[in-house]
């Protein structure tokens, strides 16, 4: 396996080399794909809880191509798994961390060739970041005990986990910024309101109080910005969610935004962050909403919503170029819906549907193979 990641890597690297290369006769290289998934979206479909229908879709960047089941057509005898809760990119591979299988497959992300699988050293794994050769990957543990959670360390030139740091329960979401490792603490089974802090030199860890749930990060300019989605209605005292920013110098709280917590109030919960320029996009329910950096307060009403697509609640979010990504989960059971909606440029206006595509179960995440 590790001779096969070296002639892969030592592959996609003379494809790189060959296209940032000028000839004098010729000028530039035109750039060469490194593979039929090359430049577009892998679309990642959770599947069902135990029904091993976890399945990977690809949108191609100009729109003209679209597949289901990239995954399963390259590897006709391989099962991705149960549960598929993110992929990771790390050079010419791709770790999609299957939560339910507990495992992480190792595919090429060009051509979604399967290269390998770990297995060993993972309890119900969520999330992956990369930092200098290293994976590290959210796990929960046994979701009845509080005091098991962890983030496994993967040598990347290996596919060896070698080592754990204990957390906090309940990590979910995990990434990089200016060399330290941000967790968010959403609490498992519980009700976490803590960003963990890694320093991978020692693996010291420690933490950072926002608020409740927090579900989603972005780094922009020096400052961490964090979606807590709130405790919700089902939870023993349901509370609102908002925005959090931190200075990633200091590691402490700049800045507050959240939604009323009063008593009689409607308590909003958001989640799906993204950062597009100057302002933060994220959505409560089937709204989403639009909030410039600088500004105050974050908005009371969403900018556009998805209801007329029947969609109720956006389960992923994701904007690239000129274009907001929804993903639509339906009623959970059944192939799951992709929309593609106007970032408001070319004369359209922002939240004007462009594209429709029906994907697999539970589109969970969008990755952009560019």
């Amino acid at each position: 396996m590790k001779i096969t990641k070296l002639l892969l890597a030592a592959f996609a690297s003379s494809l790189f080399l060959a296209s940032c290369s000028d000839d004098d006769n010729n000028g530039p290289t035109p750039y060469i794909p490194q593979g039929e998934f090359d430049s577009g979206v892998l679309i990642l479909n959770q599947g069902g809880f135990g029904h091993d229908d976890a399945s990977v879709s690809y949108l191609s960047a100009d729109f003209s191509r679209f597949e289901n089941d990239i995954f399963s057509a390259a590897n006709p005898d391989v099962v991705l798994g149960d549960t598929a809760q993110d992929i990771c990119f790390n050079g010419a591979f791709a770790y999609i961390i299957l939560n339910g299988s507990n495992k992480i497959e190792v595919v090429n992300r060009y051509t979604m060739k399967s290269i390998t699988t770990i297995e060993t050293g993972l309890s119900n794994p969520r999330y992956m970041a990369v930092y200098n050769g290293k994976g590290y990957v959210t796990n929960w543990g046994s979701g009845v005990n509080p005091t098991d959670d962890y983030v496994a360390v993967i040598n990347l030139s290996t596919d060896v986990v070698t080592g754990a740091i204990p957390v906090v329960e309940g990590p979910e979401r995990i990434i990089e910024a200016g060399g330290k490792l941000y967790v968010a603490q959403t609490g498992g089974y519980g009700y976490g309101n803590q960003i963990s802090v890694i320093n991978p030199a020692n693996n010291a860890v420690s933490t950072i109080l926002v608020g409740d749930v927090p579900n989603a990060m972005q780094e922009k300019d020096g400052f961490l910005w964090v979606s807590c989605g709130g405790k919700p209605s089902f939870a023993p005292a349901e509370t609102s969610g908002g925005l959090v920013k931190i200075n990633l110098a200091t590691n402490t709280v700049a800045n507050s935004y959240f939604y009323s917590n009063e008593v009689g109030a409607v308590k909003k919960h958001p989640a799906n962050l993204v950062i597009n320029g100057t302002s933060a996009f994220y959505t409560i329910d089937s709204g989403v909403y639009k909030f410039d950096l600088s500004a105050a307060a974050i908005p009371a009403t969403p900018a556009f919503t998805t209801v007329d697509q029947g969609d109720y609640g956006v389960y992923s979010f994701a904007i690239k170029g000129y274009h907001i990504y929804v993903g639509d989960a339906g009623d959970y059971i059944h192939n799951g819906h992709v929309y593609l909606y106007s970032l408001g440029a070319g004369g359209q206006s922002l939240g004007t549907l462009e594209e429709t595509y029906q994907v697999g179960v539970i589109p969970a995440g969008f990755y952009f193979n560019y």
